[in-house]
C-alpha cells in the first residue's frame, strides 16, 4: 500500500513538474516559405531563427521563459500565411507575429494582424504599403523598398554616372515596386528610363526581352529577381554578349550566395543593393556571421541577419512590456530603441509610413566569386571594380 502511495505521489509530482516545465515555455511559430521557389530564403530565415533562439536560452530566455520556436511553410502563399496567422492568434493564442517573407504574404498578415490587434513584425518584406496602411499593431524591421536601393543609387551617382537605364523586374509586389521606385529615382537624377519591362517569374528564356535591352543599348541595366530568376538572366546576359556599364540587382536574388553559385562567372562585377552583410561593424554581427557559415558552410544575406535580429526585437519588447497583453506589447514595441546585429532599431513614423525602422543601406559587388561591401565608402570591405570589362574582355 505504501508503495502504491509512492508511486502515486511521484507520478503527481512528475506530472505537476511537466506542466511547470511547458507552462515556463514561450511557444512561437513563425511561418515561412519552406516550399516552393522562395523556400531558400525561408531556410536562411529559419536558420537564423534557431541561432538567434539558442543564444537566447542560454541567456536565461525571454523573462525566465524558455523560447521554443516552430515553423510553418506558407509555400509563399498569401491566403496559407493568412490561415497559420489566423490559427495562431485565434487558437494558440500568440502574443506576437514575426516571420514571412514575400511581401504579398506580409500584406496578407498584416491585415490579419491589424483586425485581431495582435503586434505583428515584419522581419523582410518590402513593399511600401505594408507601413502606409496606417496600422497600429504592425511594425517593420527592414527598410521599404523605396529605400532599397540607396546603396546603389550612391555607387551610380558617384562612380557610374549614367546618362540612360532599363529596368527588367518580376511581377510580385516586391519587383513592381522596386522597379516603380528606381524609376522614380533616375528620372529624379536626370537619367532616362529607357525600358521598364515586367516579366512572370519562373521564366526559362529571357532572351527575347534581352534582346530588346541590348538594342537599347543603356548604361545601366538594372533587375529586380528572386534567385532562380536573377541568375538565368545574367548567364544569358553572357550569352547575348549583352554590355552595360553596370549590372545592378535589387536585392533579393542577387544578394544572397546562391547567385554566385548558380550564375558561375556571369556573376562577375555585378552589384547589387543589400541591407546588410557579414562585413558591417555592426555590435554582433560578425559573431553572427561567422556561426552561421561554421555551421552551414557560407554567409549569410541580410535575410538571415534580419530574422536572427527579429527574434532580440521581440524579446526586448516583451521584457520591456508591463503584460503580455496585445496592447502593452504594442507599447513596447513602439518603444523600442536599441543596437543589434542587423543596425539601430526604432520605429517611426515619418515620409508616410507608420512604424517603420529605417536603416542604411548599402552596395555589394561579386569580387572574385564573393559579395563585398563596396558602398558607401565608410563601410566597404573591397575596393570596387569599376568600369566593368565587356564580356570579349573577359577570360
Amino acid at each position: 500500500m505504501k508503495k502504491a502511495i509512492t508511486s502515486a505521489l511521484f507520478s503527481m509530482f512528475f506530472a505537476f513538474g511537466a506542466v511547470l516545465a511547458h507552462a515556463a515555455d514561450l511557444n512561437l511559430t513563425i511561418p515561412l516559405p519552406l516550399t516552393g521557389k522562395q523556400a531558400k530564403f525561408g531556410e536562411i530565415q529559419k536558420r537564423s531563427y534557431e541561432i538567434a533562439a539558442a543564444e537566447i536560452n542560454a541567456a536565461g530566455g525571454v523573462k525566465g521563459n524558455k523560447l521554443v520556436l516552430k515553423f510553418e511553410d506558407s509555400g509563399a502563399k498569401p491566403d496559407i500565411a493568412r490561415g497559420i496567422v489566423e490559427k495562431l492568434i485565434d487558437v494558440q493564442k500568440q502574443p506576437i507575429i514575426i516571420g514571412e517573407y514575400t511581401s504579398a504574404c506580409a500584406k496578407a498578415v498584416a491585415a490579419v494582424s491589424e483586425e485581431r490587434k495582435t503586434p505583428y513584425l515584419v522581419v523582410v518584406s518590402g513593399n511600401d504599403d505594408i507601413t502606409q496602411a496606417n496600422y497600429k499593431y504592425v511594425f517593420r524591421l527592414n527598410s521599404p523598398n523605396a529605400y532599397y536601393a540607396d546603396g546603389v543609387l550612391g555607387f551610380m551617382k558617384e562612380v557610374v554616372k549614367p546618362k540612360t537605364i532599363a529596368i527588367l523586374y518580376e511581377s510580385s509586389d516586391f519587383g513592381s515596386s522596386g522597379a516603380e521606385e528606381m524609376a522614380k529615382h533616375a528620372e529624379a537624377s536626370g537619367i532616362k528610363v529607357l525600358l521598364k519591362e515586367k516579366y512572370e517569374s519562373g521564366a526559362v528564356d529571357f532572351k527575347p526581352i534581352l534582346s530588346k535591352v541590348k538594342s537599347l543599348r543603356p548604361d545601366v541595366l538594372y533587375m529586380v529577381s528572386y534567385v532562380m530568376d536573377a541568375s538565368l538572366l545574367m548567364r544569358q546576359i553572357k550569352e547575348l554578349r549583352l554590355d552595360a556599364n553596370l549590372f545592378a540587382g535589387g536585392a533579393a536574388g542577387f544578394a544572397i550566395p546562391e547567385f554566385i553559385d548558380n550564375a558561375k562567372d556571369a556573376s562577375d562585377y555585378v552589384v547589387t543593393s543589400t541591407l546588410w552583410s557579414p562585413q558591417v561593424k555592426y555590435a554582433g554581427a560578425k559573431q553572427y556571421a561567422e556561426k552561421y557559415k561554421k555551421q552551414f558552410g557560407d554567409y549569410p544575406s541580410y535575410h538571415g541577419a534580419a530574422a536572427y535580429a527579429a527574434l532580440f526585437v521581440a524579446k526586448d519588447a516583451l521584457e520591456r512590456a508591463k503584460t503580455w497583453s496585445p496592447e502593452d506589447i504594442r507599447a513596447a514595441m513602439k518603444a523600442t530603441k536599441m543596437q543589434t546585429a542587423f543596425g539601430p532599431v526604432q520605429f517611426v513614423d515619418k515620409n508616410g509610413y507608420q512604424n517603420q525602422n529605417f536603416i542604411p543601406t548599402l552596395a555589394l559587388q561579386v569580387i572574385k566569386g564573393q559579395h563585398e561591401t563596396i558602398w558607401p565608402k565608410s563601410m566597404a570591405s573591397a575596393k570596387f571594380l569599376y568600369p566593368m570589362p565587356k564580356w570579349r574582355e573577359r577570360k
